[in-house]
């Protein structure tokens, strides 16, 4: 039986690629496609009526009609614009970082309803600029749980013992913390404190709207963003490009 031409679906455009003068390929992830693409035709024209609908960030309803190579947008509609996210600097970083993150992690056509409602409610909670930083922190476990990266925090991951609030290592290649006692059996360890693995294992078993409320200090959550930045670079064997626009804004007085 011969797929429906033309189909609609939620989406947040998590990706634009300029197409020759006036047609842009976009990139969608959606509840129940997971990853698309699509061509939006003319939608650089001062004139288009879609664009409004489809810029970057953007959760929008979205109509296409089945293409032989790329599926073409023929409709949209915006649920939410995230107007602060694309009118403050410090959101605006924050929310290119989030979207990388998931083009990055996922690949095309394959469904993950938790992932699409995690990129949802991260969004909605970065827009409202509280607590950024542990929100990104709760982003950042959730999404390597959802894509099969767990990392692990309630044992050392070499010998399975129990931690102890003592000197212990994150390991991105074991994808966990390794014990003092194991630590030279690893390459390329990293120190981890005891809170932020007393943290980090609390941010995997708790929800976005209990995180949002956890206040920690600004040490701390810099030692888990670097954690979680030697993971995620290790995962994907490069440096994320939103990164560096993240340190240049945070380095400003």
């Amino acid at each position: 039986m011969s797929r429906m031409r033309n189909y609609q679906t939620e989406a947040v455009i998590i990706k634009k690629v300029k197409l020759g003068e006036a047609d842009r390929i976009l990139t969608f992830y959606t509840p129940q496609l997971g990853k698309i693409q699509g061509i939006a035709r003319g939608v650089r024209r001062p004139k288009s009526k879609l664009a409004g609908h489809l810029e970057l960030f953007t959760y929008s309803t979205v109509s296409f009609a089945r293409g032989r190579n790329l599926d073409t947008v023929t409709g949209s509609q915006t649920i939410d614009s995230f107007f602060s996210l694309k009118n403050d600097l410090e959101l605006t970083s924050c929310a290119f970082y989030i979207i990388e993150l998931i083009n990055q992690f996922t690949a095309d056509n394959i469904e993950n309803y938790r992932l699409f409602q995690l990129l949802l409610e991260t969004m909605r909670q970065v827009s409202r600029g509280k607590n950024i930083g542990v929100v990104l922190r709760f982003f950042e476990l959730h999404l390597l749980d959802l894509v099969g990266y767990r990392p692990r925090f309630d044992c050392c991951i070499a010998c399975k013992q129990n931690l102890e609030p003592k000197t212990n290592y994150f390991s991105p290649s074991a994808g966990g913390v390794i014990c003092s006692c194991c630590a030279s059996t690893q390459p390329a360890l990293r120190y981890i404190s005891a809170n932020a693995i007393k943290v980090s294992k609390w941010l995997l078993e708790s929800n976005l709207e209990m995180a949002e409320r956890l206040r920690i200090d600004d040490e701390l959550c810099k030692e888990m963003e670097q954690i979680m930045r030697v993971y995620l670079s290790y995962l994907l064997e490069r440096e994320l490009r939103s990164t560096s626009w993240m340190d240049t804004l945070n380095s400003k007085p």
